[in-house]
């Protein structure tokens, strides 16, 4: 049996937390390089190149590429194998998060009531998703997640007659109501199947993925290329400014859903993707 100790999640989470704010990811920069040698526009090509910048920017000078710092959304792979020491997994992962988002000066977006809306003062709680997976090992997935793209975010309970087509309609549909709102270009999480929650679920875990990878399944695979291609014909274009690129990537990831459901939910992500990994 594994021990992983309270002190070293907190340390690992605080981390995290700076790290995403303030360094975007190589595969995100790379998407951004690429969309702004092949964007046909030139406002979106220099919308492009100033997000490059600004990236850059963050990363020498440890600053916030967004004022919205966002939620903390994990996603942890937790060993069955692999015993958490010296308090709770959520109370390290929380700790962790005050501690990041204190010490890295990072904005508080959170309120601890949707009514009263009092900020909490902290950016806490976040948002934590546990798997179980085989093994000792702790694999903690962080993203810091804007709300403008996530307010964006739809889901949508389909008759398993609107089939492939009504799926498409939907996700472009819910790209071209959001237009400049989501801050493009967008990273476009779809999830499909499961039930009304497991679909929110899937469109969220997508997006964890890097950006450029394909699924692993073929039809899948093929079925992103397909949506991102018409997400991008849509002409919204970097921040809403026209052009070719809407989006970088478009993530699909499935489940088994019941004889008489297609549920479908699309969770978009800004521009400002930002996601880091750790593994204790």
């Amino acid at each position: 049996m594994k021990e992983v100790h309270y002190q070293d999640i907190v340390n690992s989470v605080a981390s995290m937390c700076q790290d995403a704010n303030y360094e975007l990811g190589e595969d995100v920069m790379n998407a951004f390089k690429n969309a702004a040698k092949q964007e046909v526009s030139f406002m979106g090509k220099e919308v492009l190149n100033q997000l490059i910048e600004n990236a850059n920017i963050a990363s020498s000078d440890r600053v916030p590429m967004c004022q919205d710092t966002g939620v903390s959304v994990f996603i942890v792979e937790l060993g069955q194998d692999c015993h958490i020491v010296g308090g709770s997994l959520y109370d390290a992962i929380n700790e962790g998060v005050r501690n990041g988002y204190e010490e890295g000066y990072l904005r508080y977006s959170i309120v601890d009531d949707p009514i009263h809306r009092k900020n909490t003062g902290d950016n806490t709680p976040s948002v934590v998703h546990i798997e179980l997976v085989p093994g000792d090992d702790l694999v903690i997935h962080m993203s810091a997640k804007g709300g403008g793209a996530e307010n964006m975010s739809r889901l949508q309970m389909l008759k398993p007659s609107d089939g492939l087509e009504g799926i498409k309609n939907f996700i472009l549909e819910t790209v071209q109501i959001a237009g400049p709102n989501a801050c493009p270009p967008l990273v476009v999480g779809v999830g499909i199947g499961g039930n009304f929650e497991i679909c929110a679920y899937l469109a969220k875990k997508s997006l964890f993925r890097p950006v450029g990878e394909r699924s692993d399944q073929q039809h899948v695979a093929k079925l992103e290329e397909e949506i991102m291609n018409d997400v991008n014909k849509l002409g919204i274009g970097p921040q809403g400014m026209g052009g070719s690129t809407t989006a970088l990537d478009v993530k699909v990831e499935l489940a088994p859903t019941h004889i008489a459901a297609l549920p479908v939910a699309v969770n978009l992500n800004c521009h400002a993707s930002r996601h880091k990994k750790a593994i204790l």
